[in-house]
């Protein structure tokens, strides 16, 4: 069933990628053209172009990530103790690192630079990184299973205190292939992962019943004084992608029974905890949604 999961999810995801879809629609509508169609042409080509022509000129991809990265936020203050670091892969360039036989990361390079800096606040907590290849016709395990350690091994991280998955291809196979290697059943991890990856990654791992505090890096949206309107048509795409990817997976994750909720949030009893400012109001909003005193997940 994830063997069928994952192709499925991969297959689908080559007509859903916003850069892709845009490419089918234009062929469809000259197609539609070519054949005399003007009426059927008009009504893909226009709504079309006047979207990706509006996301040129200005950043409304950010209204669509922004959830995304604001839905949960690094403790103001770190706890004085934890039972271990999670660190997920996707920082990794595979492609280029496979090319050219050097270690290549891409966008997510922050994972492995928090991690390392994790890694001299707390010297005595063991640190586990799941990653693999996603890809279906390159199976790129050997590279990952190099890669990562070199990454860790240049930025200083001891190698003796990592436990590696290079098997995993989404993020449910993350936590699921993680979960056996834990120390503690009941444990507190860090979880360290994309802003925009955390809402699913966070409900996976409680459906998986592994306890994680949210250490989000790697943020792709603007903030509102940063949006304005100018030609940049690149950068927009590379938070419109992720985005709209991140929302079809949490639907499908929560359609397919692999996460807790369908957008999930903080714990109501985290509102007891010296949190981010940031999430206070967001957190006393949600604790007021619950029974008192649950400390269940909102949902």
């Amino acid at each position: 069933m994830d063997n069928l999961f994952f192709m499925f999810s991969k297959i689908a995801w080559a007509f859903l990628s916003p850069s892709n879809l845009l490419i089918l629609i234009l062929t469809l509508g000259v197609f539609f053209l070519a054949i005399n169609r003007i009426a059927t042409a008009k009504k893909l080509l226009i709504p079309t172009a006047l979207f990706f022509f509006s996301l040129m000129i200005y950043p409304i991809s950010d209204y669509l990530i922004e959830p995304l990265e604001n839905r949960f936020h690094k403790p103001e203050n770190l706890p004085d103790n934890i039972d271990g670091i999670i660190v997920l892969g996707g920082g990794e360039d595979l492609k280029r690192s496979d090319s050219w036989q050097v270690a290549e990361l891409g966008q997510g390079a922050d994972r492995f630079i928090a991690a390392s800096e994790l890694s001299i606040l707390y010297p005595d907590a063991p640190i586990f990184f799941s990653g693999g290849s996603s890809s279906i016709r390159d199976k790129k395990t050997q590279t990952v299973s190099r890669l990562a350690p070199k990454i860790f091994q240049q930025m200083g991280v001891d190698l003796k205190r990592i436990r590696f998955d290079e098997k995993a291809r989404n993020t449910y196979e993350n936590f699921k292939n993680l979960k056996p290697m834990l120390p503690k059943e009941n444990g507190n991890y860090l979880l360290i992962t994309s802003a925009f990856h955390m809402p699913r990654s966070v409900g996976i791992a409680r459906k998986q019943q592994i306890a994680v505090i949210p250490y989000p890096v790697d943020y792709r949206s603007n903030s509102a004084e940063n949006r304005y309107f100018d030609i940049d048509f690149y950068d927009r795409l590379k938070a419109l992608e992720p985005a709209w990817k991140e929302w079809i997976g949490l639907t499908a994750y929560y359609w397919t029974d692999k996460t807790s909720s369908w957008f999930p949030k903080p714990l109501a009893h985290d509102l007891t905890l010296d949190i981010h400012p940031q999430n206070r109001e967001q957190f006393r909003e949600f604790a007021r949604e619950t029974d008192k005193g649950s400390g269940k997940p909102l949902s």
